[in-house]
């Protein structure tokens, strides 16, 4: 993510579809990004207003911080903001992945909709942006990679990975500790390669393990209001904190794309950084989780519909960086500018995450495909003679 995240390089971002339901009020979650409910099931009484009000709100913040990502070098209060953010709106996504994804024990049915909420995403969109810079910046030397994410499609290449090792992270003793121990053993090996964006894979790792791992009333925890109060300082003491280290800090270690020797430091630095940036993570993550409004709101309705703003919001930002906007209109670095960036990505973002965006999407982003599937004995409910 730190290589050039608006040029030829590939960056994150986050969410991607849960796939299956939680036994928890929640259970018509069926995906982080986009959770549509079960289609027998009435929407309004299986949706957590909660867990769609955090979701649009960390996707608001996904989609304002790439627009600074282009703009904020000549101001280091806007570093500070953009580090601040970065530190743990992904870590927030992914953990509300893991805590999703509990169920998940590799059902034939749960299979299924890993590869239809997942996988034919992550397809159709890496063929997109790759046929979009092709076009809009003239590179018919732009590869149509499956094993190379392009930009924002590297989530949902990571969810389909961590999905399909949640049976196993519940069978060991320590699964947290272990994935971080992954985590760290990923930042000493520059060697790992670039397939599947692994090292974000395995850095990241540790936030969907945790969420595996939390149950509902870790969640009632950070809703209290007790909660909310401590959140106010940890922010203030944060944003100080970022605003130091944003002149000093490289901002590769945000990204968890890069092992420690490619960022130029010691081998070690890898293991501490993942520590620490884990346990920062951490309590943001619990910080903002905190100030998210636990009933319905206007904008509740569009949690369900986070995964069309993740994946399109991406194109308005690439259009932009092909057309040499932010570079032809130096002003938008200015305090202004930034200002009406930071307006124009949240009311974008917003308007992709609507049910009519989502309905027009459905075909790619919840497509049914039951001709491409064998009907499986335990769906039918008797079995197979």
């Amino acid at each position: 993510m730190f290589h050039a995240p608006h040029g030829n390089q590939r960056a994150p971002l986050p969410t991607a579809r849960e796939s299956e339901p939680v036994p928890t009020t929640q259970q018509a979650h069926t995906q982080v990004l986009d959770a549509p409910a079960e289609k027998s099931a009435p929407k309004s009484a299986s949706r957590d207003a909660y867990f769609d009000n955090a979701k649009y709100l960390a996707i608001v913040l996904v989609a304002v911080a790439h627009a600074w990502e282009p703009v904020m070098d000549g101001s280091r209060a806007s570093r500070a903001l953009y580090l601040l953010v970065y530190s743990f709106h992904m870590p927030a996504f992914i953990l509300i992945s893991g805590y999703f994804s509990r169920s998940y024990s590799g059902r034939p049915d749960q299979l299924r909709r890993l590869l239809t909420g997942i996988a034919v995403p992550y397809v159709v969109f890496e063929v997109v942006y790759s046929l979009f810079r092709r076009w809009a910046q003239d590179a018919p030397e732009q590869p149509i990679s499956l094993l190379d994410p392009f930009y924002l499609t590297w989530f949902l290449a990571a969810l389909f990975i961590w999905r399909l090792t949640a049976p196993l992270w519940r069978l060991i003793k320590w699964p947290v500790p272990v994935a971080l121990t992954l985590a760290s053993l990923a930042t000493l090996t520059p060697d790992i390669g670039a397939d599947l964006n692994l090292q974000r894979v395995l850095q990241f790792l540790p936030f969907f393990v945790l969420g595996l791992c939390l149950k509902p009333e870790h969640f009632q925890l950070v809703r209290r209001r007790e909660s909310r109060l401590l959140a106010l300082p940890l922010f203030a003491g944060a944003g100080v904190f970022a605003y130091w280290a944003s002149a000093h800090m490289n901002f590769g270690w945000l990204y968890r794309s890069s092992s420690a020797q490619e960022l130029g430091v010691p081998w070690w630095a890898g293991i501490v950084m993942t520590l620490a940036f884990f346990g920062c993570a951490l309590l943001l993550t619990a910080g903002f989780l905190a100030w998210v409004p636990r009933r319905r709101t206007w904008f509740t309705v569009l949690g369900a519909g986070t995964i069309c703003g993740y994946l399109l919001h991406g194109l308005l930002i690439k259009a932009a960086d092909y057309g040499r906007v932010f570079e032809d209109y130096a002003w938008l670095s200015d305090p202004g500018g930034e200002i009406m960036l930071t307006l124009i990505a949240a009311a974008a973002v917003t308007l992709l995450c609507t049910p009519p965006v989502r309905r027009s999407l459905r075909w790619v982003t919840e497509p049914d495909m039951r001709w491409a599937f064998r009907r499986d004995a335990t769906e039918l409910g008797r079995p197979r003679r």
